[in-house]
This record gives C-alpha cells, sequence and structure tokens, in this order.
C-alpha cells in the first residue's frame, strides 16, 4: 500500500519552481537512509543512486519533479496588497478568489476579487487575468505588508488534504505522487543499481531534468508523473484523455517527447502479464521531464508512467489510490526489466 502518510507531508510542503527547498529536506531526510550515494546539484535537482543485487546492462534513471506550480510576489502596492505572476501553466479560472499562502511563513492571503454584486454586465462570467489581480494578506499599507512580504516571495495554493475513501485530493500532487514513488521503490530491495532523480523546476520549461540527464548520462529513463484525466461532464470520448480508476498511463506521444516504442509496448506486455490495470492518453496533450531527458547527449530511451489526475494545476486535484498503486507496481516490474536489458 502506498505510504499516504508521507504523500500528504509531501503534499502540503510548499515548492514552487525555483524554491523547492521544503520539499527537498522531506525527501532528502527519506532517503537517506536508503541510498548508497547522494547529490545535490547546483540547481537543486537530488541524484541518489542505489545499488541492487546485480549489475545492470542498462544505466536506468527513474525521474519525478519536486516543483508545483504557483505564484511569486511581483510588487506590494501603497494599500498593501500583492501583485502577483503565474510561476508554471495556471488557468485564469483557477486563480479567481482563492485562498493562498504567501513566503516562508506561509502567511495566509486571497487573491482578491470583486463582489458579485458590484458587477458590471460585461464583467459576469468572466475570470479576469492574474496580471489584473492582487493578493490581500490583511496589510493597510506597504510599509505593513513588508514586515512580512518581499517581491520575489513564493505563493502556493492553500489546500485541504484528504485521502479517505479510496481517493485523495490536494494541492501539488503533480508531481509530488512521483516523490512518493520514488521513495517507495528505493526502500525496496532492487534486483539492479538504480538511479533515482528528484527534479526542480519542471513546471517553467524542464530545467532541471535537463541538467540531471546530462550528468546522470543514463541509457534509459522512467518519468513518474501526473496526467490530465477529463473524464468529467462535457467531454466525452477521446476527449477524456484518460479514465480515473483504469489504472496506470502508459504514453506513447505528448507535445514533448514520442517514447520509446519498445519500452511502451514492454509496460503494456508487463502490465497485462502481471494484472496490473494500465491506459493509454487518447489526446496528444501536454509534456514533462522526459521532453528534455530523452534528448540528452547522445539520446535516451525513455518512457513516462501516469497516475490520471483530475484539476491539474489548481488549488486541488483528485487522483484514485488505486491508480496510484497501479503506477508503483508498473514502475517496479518495468524498472527491473529495463535494467536488465529487455524491451
Amino acid at each position: 500500500m502506498m505510504d499516504t502518510a508521507l504523500m500528504q507531508e509531501l503534499c502540503t510542503a510548499g515548492g514552487i519552481s525555483g524554491d523547492e527547498g521544503a520539499v527537498r529536506e522531506i525527501i532528502l531526510r527519506h532517503i537517506t537512509p536508503l541510498a548508497d550515494e547522494i547529490r545535490t546539484d547546483n540547481l537543486g535537482n537530488i541524484i541518489a543512486f542505489k545499488k541492487g543485487t546485480n549489475r545492470p546492462d542498462k544505466k536506468l534513471m527513474i525521474s519525478a519533479h519536486m516543483d508545483e506550480v504557483g505564484f511569486i510576489v511581483t510588487d506590494i502596492c501603497q494599500d498593501g496588497l500583492l501583485k502577483f505572476a503565474c510561476v508554471g501553466g495556471i488557468n485564469d479560472s483557477a486563480v479567481f478568489a482563492r485562498q493562498v499562502l504567501v513566503g516562508r511563513d506561509r502567511l495566509p492571503g486571497v487573491v482578491c476579487c470583486k463582489p458579485v454584486h458590484l458587477l458590471k454586465a460585461d464583467e459576469k462570467g468572466k475570470n479576469p487575468p492574474p496580471s489584473a489581480l492582487t493578493i490581500d494578506i490583511g496589510a493597510g499599507s506597504r510599509e505593513e505588508a513588508m514586515k512580512y512580504v518581499r517581491p520575489g516571495d513564493s505563493i502556493v495554493f492553500d489546500s485541504i488534504y484528504d485521502d479517505r475513501n479510496g481517493r485523495l485530493i490536494s494541492k501539488a500532487i503533480d508531481d509530488r505522487f512521483g516523490c512518493l514513488v520514488l521513495i517507495e521503490l528505493m526502500r525496496r530491495e532492487l534486483p539492479y543499481d538504480m538511479t533515482f532523480v528528484f527534479c526542480v523546476q519542471e513546471e517553467v520549461g524542464l530545467r532541471g531534468s535537463a541538467a540531471a540527464a546530462y550528468t546522470v548520462a543514463p541509457d534509459s529513463a522512467i518519468v513518474i508523473e501526473a496526467t490530465t484525466a477529463a473524464d468529467i461532464p462535457g467531454n466525452d470520448n477521446e476527449k477524456r484523455v484518460c479514465l480515473e480508476g483504469s489504472g496506470a498511463v502508459v504514453s506513447f506521444m505528448d507535445h514533448s517527447t514520442i517514447y520509446d516504442k519498445g519500452y511502451y509496448d514492454l509496460a503494456m506486455k508487463l502490465a497485462a502479464e502481471n494484472g496490473i490495470p494500465a491506459q493509454t492518453k487518447t489526446v496528444i496533450a501536454g509534456g514533462n521531464d522526459s521532453g528534455a531527458i530523452h534528448r540528452s547527449r547522445g539520446g535516451v530511451r525513455t518512457i513516462a508512467l501516469s497516475v490520471p489526475c483530475r484539476y491539474l494545476h489548481a488549488n486541488a486535484s483528485l487522483i484514485k489510490l488505486s491508480d496510484a498503486q497501479a503506477v508503483l507496481d508498473l514502475a517496479a516490474v518495468l524498472s527491473e526489466n529495463i535494467a536488465a536489458g529487455k524491451g
């Protein structure tokens, strides 16, 4: 079973792109007793090597990213309100009137919105862009706000965490879920040597993984991610992308990667042989650290395994724990086979 207590610790930590320190501390605390070698590079990626029972035929890198989407303070107004910008891709509708946590002290704030009673006719039903919004932390002046906040401070969504009834609702499931899978794999006896990479700055252009893949120089890579499940009212057939409750998502192509066909076939074969629920995406959409990893150095054979996740890049997302378990199970058997040189 997945360690939901650790998942809560990871998801509730704040860590937007470029400010992943709190998440990195949690991961290092859990993996230090498990790894044979750990290094943190200049960008903040964690690269952890663990010996297995055998030397691998293929040097394998298993990767997930630490960062989450969020915001950054850009200015403080004279009335104490905060101007901000998005860090990562966030839809305007996911920003309006949300509760947030600001700065190192995680000061509560609210994204300002005009009361419905005061909206003009042409304003109703529209979501203003973040550039037109501010965050209210209750300060009455710029001087008061500056006691707690500075331009450049990070802002994260203030979200619930709930893993009852076979599903999990939280912010930052993308990709703290992937970080959890890597830790769970490291807790096991490994059949082959493997390198586990916890990357930074995925949400702003796959930056950490580009540096980490160059350093590790793997033959092969498995990226663990969360991917869009649009199986909600209003979407039919292929527009649903993938389905909650139908298992791990094995991608064959997205906007940043055409995945290794041999590894795609191997993953689907192993899922069937081991009774692990698996599915593919029905829309070519999105992207992840595979886009940087597979192009590193002379090329890296790469595959991505993802958990279907509703409401990505919002204040709260939702996954099914059965799908999460399927990704972990498939990652375990697939990593063993790839390291052995199969596929």
